[in-house]
């Protein structure tokens, strides 16, 4: 006998392992009956099939998917060629995939024996026939070979790249499948099965049609997928993507599925996957789409108070023209960047006071129900809202906390001004403000556990600041909750050197990886203010908020 040569003696190994599964009465029969597979729904609502190597990989899939298959394919995990037309067979079957590789008998044999496998479909390499194990039919990985061995019309198509080919495996249709080939291969030949004998006929298991598997496309993942699209299961790549909520798409798709498979190393190990997978699948969006606020999107807000215009360009208008004059000026950006540009609200909740007020804290809250039309109307017009916080001597927590039924909202962040945070004995305008880190950090996870509680889409956190000492431990910022995206906000006016001199340094302070930043521009304070072009091209990085005051 000659041994099967995916990595020669370990595939010999595995056939001779998996043995005894052949029926002679069938073998003796004028017509042997088909081979008939059974698929299997995975048993919980959330599979994670977290392994690294290609080969683990394709058993781990084929064992969550697939209760029976007497016909399975195998690809040496080494062969683009082989596992890309490998994948187009076993699609076009209704079987597994399964990857060889060195050492691959003692993971395969297991799986081969499971299934109740009596013909292995080997494509791109040398095989023959085992004593006592399943009959090995061997293909080279041309189209032509395949299609007459399997009796698929495989569909000609182009070369797929490297970063794509998972995805083109999870675009094969079972009912005409591709045949799949990597760029920068040979074109194919007409070459025919080497012994010319056809596989047993196979009957399909039932599709899987609840059950959505997700993967960034990861390279360890393309037999896993191949078996999914084989047992009728949905695909779904994030193209790259571990969160689960930076895919609008997915989230559409997840909220349908009986039962979802992640598939992938990379996947598996993303922080907080569990949470994250239930928020994608509420399919809740932020304005311009998914869940996830940067990058993917600019913002561009105007700043004040409803119904007044002394304290920013949003009170200058009524309702339905300050949604069209944000609208308006977002528009501006669009040509600019390469990213959808989203027009918001930023809206003072607290108003500093000159006076201590019944509370004595300097500070003047505003009505949640007196604010509330302005920042629903602003989500349904798709713009985002973000409450600005000027405590005077009370805590930003405090504050904070009055907010909560507008901040249960999806489109609604918050902002938190420590030019107005004073200290005992202090007032407005007399000195500027700061916060304690411990201070910001709590806000953070008060706003983190909120967002996670109700599976609401990433919010926004802001932090306005024109000097170092208005928040003097930045550097010990808390950027560890996934739920925020947190920035700090230059909200400095004057002159364009100092302004960026400002910038300059508020970077150097602590530039944390993570941390998002905003910009913005005074019209009648700054010396000059600066065009949309100007800001694009002069403030560097690019801000993703730009705010009207």
């Amino acid at each position: 006998m000659r041994p099967i040569a995916v990595h020669g003696a370990a595939l010999a190994a595995l056939v001779l392992v998996a043995g005894c599964t052949s029926d002679p009465q069938a073998a003796a029969e004028d017509e042997a009956p088909p081979a008939v597979v059974a698929t299997t729904a995975p048993g919980s609502p959330r599979t994670v099939i977290a392994d690294a190597d290609p080969v683990a990989a394709s058993v781990s899939a084929s064992r969550a998917l697939f209760a029976r298959s007497p016909v399975v394919v195998l690809a040496d995990a080494a062969d683009p060629a082989a596992g890309l037309l490998g994948a187009s067979a076993a699609v076009g079957l209704g079987v597994p995939l399964l990857l060889g590789g060195e050492a691959a008998g003692d993971v395969l044999a297991p799986e081969l024996d499971r299934l109740g496998v009596t013909t292995v479909l080997a494509v791109g390499e040398e095989v023959g026939a085992v004593d006592g194990g399943p009959e090995v039919r061997t293909v080279p990985a041309e189209p032509d070979a395949v299609a007459a061995v399997t009796g698929l019309d495989l569909v000609p198509a182009d070369p797929v790249a490297e970063d794509a080919r998972v995805a083109a495996v999870a675009a094969l249709d079972p009912a005409a499948p591709s045949a799949l080939r990597p760029a920068g291969a040979a074109s194919p030949s007409s070459t025919p099965a080497q012994d010319g004998a056809a596989l047993p006929q196979v009957r399909r298991g039932e599709p899987l049609a609840g059950t959505l598997v997700v993967t960034s496309g990861s390279a360890e993942t393309l037999a896993g997928v191949a078996s999914a699209r084989a047992a009728g299961a949905e695909v779904q790549v994030t193209g790259g993507a571990t969160d689960p909520r930076a895919s609008a798409e997915l989230g559409q798709r997840l909220g349908g599925a009986a039962s979802v498979v992640v598939l992938g190393a990379d996947l598996a190990a993303e922080p907080g996957l569990d949470w994250k997978l239930d928020t994608a699948a509420t399919g809740t969006q932020l304005p311009g789409g998914g869940q996830v606020l940067f990058p993917g999107r600019m913002m561009v807000a105007l700043y004040g108070i409803p119904g007044s215009a002394a304290l920013g360009l949003l009170g200058e208008q009524d309702l339905p023209g300050a949604i069209r004059r944000a609208q308006d000026m977002a528009a501006r950006y669009q040509p600019l960047v390469g990213t959808p540009v989203v027009p918001a609200f930023e809206i003072i909740a607290t108003v500093a006071s000159a006076s201590a007020g019944p509370d004595g804290n300097y500070s003047s809250e505003g009505d949640v129900e007196t604010l509330r039309p302005w920042v629903e109307a602003a989500g349904q017009a798709g713009l985002y809202v973000v409450l600005d916080l000027q405590p005077g001597r009370t805590d930003f927590l405090t504050q904070a906390q009055l907010y909560r039924p507008l901040l249960e909202l999806p489109h609604v962040g918050l902002a938190l001004d420590p030019e107005w945070r004073l200290g005992p004995g202090e007032v407005h305008l007399t000195q500027i403000g700061h916060v304690g880190i411990n201070e910001v950090n709590a806000v953070a996870t008060w706003l983190a556990d909120l967002t996670r509680e109700l599976r609401l889409p990433q919010k926004l956190l802001v932090l306005h600041q024109f000097q170092v000492r208005m928040i003097p431990d930045r550097e010990q910022l808390d950027l560890s909750r996934d739920e925020l995206a947190v920035m700090v906000h230059a909200d400095g006016q004057g002159g364009q050197a100092a302004k960026q001199d400002t910038w300059r340094v508020l970077h150097q302070q602590a530039d944390q990886p993570g941390l998002a930043w905003g910009w913005k521009n005074f019209i009648d304070e700054d010396v000059p203010m600066l065009t949309p072009e100007e800001t694009v091209a002069q403030v560097q990085p690019t801000p993703q908020l730009i705010t009207y005051q």
